[in-house]
């Protein structure tokens, strides 16, 4: 299946048909813009200085306690900052 190129909302309907339940991405306004509740994806959201896989990294170690936690339709955070 083609992942690339789909609009936010037509993503969280593949995600949910191939039972997917957590996104990770660097889009901050992906709440603002998506229902997520109803959507029932949980979404971490990654800030860093900028969205070079450097500057990912040190995240990971957060990322993966706030993966044990996260509920569905709940937006977390995760900051080098």
């Amino acid at each position: 299946m083609k992942w690339s190129g789909k609009k936010n909302g037509e993503l969280l309907q593949l995600m949910l048909q191939e039972n997917f339940t957590i996104l990770l991405t660097t889009d901050r306004n992906l709440r603002y813009q998506q229902n997520l509740q109803q959507a029932g994806v949980a979404v971490v959201v990654l800030i860093a200085s900028s969205n070079r896989l450097p500057d990912l990294v040190p995240l990971i170690p957060e990322v993966c306690n706030v993966l044990g936690t996260i509920a569905p339709g709940e937006v977390i955070e995760v900051s080098a900052f």
